[in-house]
């Protein structure tokens, strides 16, 4: 039996709603053997991030060496890249397997402040985009790619187009969550020659902390299942939004998403 096998290099978060702890999450809920290298240690919580303590290059490296010498990988995505360095070990990683790639580029913190020097946002740009399968920027994170300001639908199809034919990505997904629409929340996704929108309805919550991993972690998986990129996103989509319909209040800040919400009864759905 050939078993799905799905990999994340990213930061870890310790208090398990973003980075590795929500991959590894996402990916065991949606049945596929969940693997990880570990970028980035931080001390963060719902109310932020405290402290970060970046891996040396070299056990990066070696934790990628490690599973690419014994385990099969079908799908990989990365979180947060804090250096070039890193990035390089990445785009090395990349090269050596043939397997889907979705970035998840961790470049503004909610807060807005830039989490990744200058230099690391050119390599981004100009080296690693265009390795990946899928890119999965937010509206911040694709203002950063672009330099064009994202005010409406129309503005994240152009972004989407910009990131595809002048950045190189194979495929980009802008996620629209920032947008101010009480009604629904669209994705806009570009294949090189054709747009697709992925809408669902607005979830009114302060929990949605790890929602952009969860989504990338998501479409990893059905990647790593076999599945094409429309119906991957489409299932991934429907897993987040799940997800952050049942968040959890837990903490004092933004509270994580639920990333077993798809196994909750209809009875613990009506008791929440």
């Amino acid at each position: 039996m050939k078993i799905p096998c799905s990999l994340t290099i990213a930061g870890s978060d310790p208090s398990g709603g973003a980075g590795i702890q929500a991959d590894l999450k996402t990916f065991h809920e949606l049945q596929t053997y969940g693997m990880s290298v570990i970028s980035s240690i931080t001390a963060q919580n719902t109310t932020g991030v405290q402290d970060v303590h970046h891996v040396p290059v070299s056990m990066i490296e070696q934790q990628a060496t490690s599973i690419i010498d014994d385990m099969p990988i079908h799908a990989l995505k990365t979180g947060m890249l804090a250096n070039v360095e890193i990035m390089e070990v990445v785009a090395d990683v990349v090269s050596r397997m043939n397997a889907p790639y979705v970035m998840d580029p961790v470049m503004v913190a909610a807060s807005g402040d830039h989490l990744i020097s200058p230099d690391s946002q050119d390599y981004l740009k100009n080296e690693l985009l265009a390795l990946t399968t899928m890119v999965t920027p937010n509206i911040p994170e694709a203002e950063q790619l672009t330099g064009m300001p994202i005010h409406s639908e129309k503005d994240m199809e152009k972004a989407a187009i910009t990131i595809v034919k002048d950045l190189g990505a194979s495929t980009a997904l802008v996620k629209g969550g920032h947008l101010v629409d009480e009604e629904n929340a669209v994705d806009v996704f570009f294949d090189g020659e054709n747009i697709a929108l992925f809408s669902s309805q607005r979830v009114h919550t302060k929990n949605s902390h790890g929602t952009g991993c969860t989504l990338s972690a998501a479409i990893t998986a059905y990647l790593a299942k076999g599945y094409s990129m429309i119906p991957a996103i489409e299932l991934a989509k429907k897993y987040i939004t799940q997800a952050i319909r049942h968040s959890l209040d837990l903490g004092k800040g933004s509270g994580p998403t639920n990333h077993w919400a798809p196994r909750l009864t209809h009875e613990e759905v009506n008791q929440k």
